[in-house]
């Protein structure tokens, strides 16, 4: 890899992982649209490192406080707080992801990872974004959400793995706003059941890594993790500020300008 494409791809990782406007689709399109050559497990892993680490520092003090309340919710003295339910939740929303995708992996490598589709989920999950924050009454706070709601959420989280360009954080705040909860919970919720999504996906990488040949070039491992790392936590930061100003009405013309324009790019 170039110190270009080294650079380019870990800043598009860190953006677009918490943003609802697809970081598969974007990782997936230089290749397609430049020529680059796939960047390998090791630089994957080390991108979602870097994004991983980015969402547990931002989220630390939520992070300790659901861990903490979750642990001692358990045994005969066991508390069982907002906090500990929330846990529950974000475990619960985690369970179809962790197993459809990994039943279905193969399937997403070799079948899904096209522009075409890309560009079309891009478009139609961006319309449904539309909707979402357009129309839904987006009432409820993070603390309202139940079993049904996670489960909800965390089955939509699926969609994202099979089809890129649907967006994960995309597609999770999608459906939190249609069961009605306000932007804040929806976007945190999404990006706290992000944290098991990346690490299980990690935790893949790395054990492919392990078994593979792939040489590694640890200069581009430690620079696309720091990158991602800045990109990811400065993306969390100020779309946390912003949404409640902005909604998401400028990510749904983001998406349908680039889902027209990879469009017309791939008919040229």
């Amino acid at each position: 890899m170039s110190i270009i494409e080294i650079i380019v791809l870990a800043l598009v990782q860190g953006l677009t992982e918490f943003l609802p406007i697809s970081s598969s689709a974007h990782l997936i399109l230089p290749s397609q649209v430049f020529g680059w050559q796939d960047q390998g497990t090791a630089f994957d892993v080390a991108v979602h490192v870097g994004t991983l680490l980015a969402v547990i520092i931002y989220f630390r003090k939520e992070v300790v406080d659901i861990l903490t309340a979750w642990f001692n919710s358990f045994g005969a003295q066991g508390k069982k707080t907002d906090d500990s339910q929330l846990g529950w939740w974000i475990i619960l929303a985690t369970l179809p992801s962790l197993i459809i995708g990994y039943l279905l992996k193969d399937f997403v490598e070799v079948y899904s990872r096209n522009a075409w589709i890309i560009a079309t989920t891009t478009i139609v999950f961006g319309l449904l974004l539309w909707y979402a924050d357009a129309k839904a009454k987006q009432i409820k706070t993070i603390y309202q959400i139940n079993w049904v709601m996670a489960l909800l959420i965390g089955l939509s989280q699926v969609v994202a793995m099979l089809f890129p360009g649907t967006s994960r954080s995309g597609i999770t705040m999608t459906t939190g706003l249609l069961l009605g909860l306000n932007k804040q919970s929806a976007a945190r919720f999404s990006f706290l059941m992000s944290i098991p999504v990346i690490a299980a996906a990690g935790s893949y990488y790395i054990y492919k890594l392990s078994t593979g040949d792939e040489l590694i070039d640890w200069n581009a491992i430690i620079l696309g993790a720091v990158l991602s790392f800045i990109a990811a936590y400065a993306c969390i930061y100020f779309f946390l500020k912003v949404i409640e100003k902005m909604g998401m009405f400028p990510f749904v013309v983001y998406r349908l300008l680039l889902g027209l324009g990879l469009f017309a790019f791939l008919m040229w």
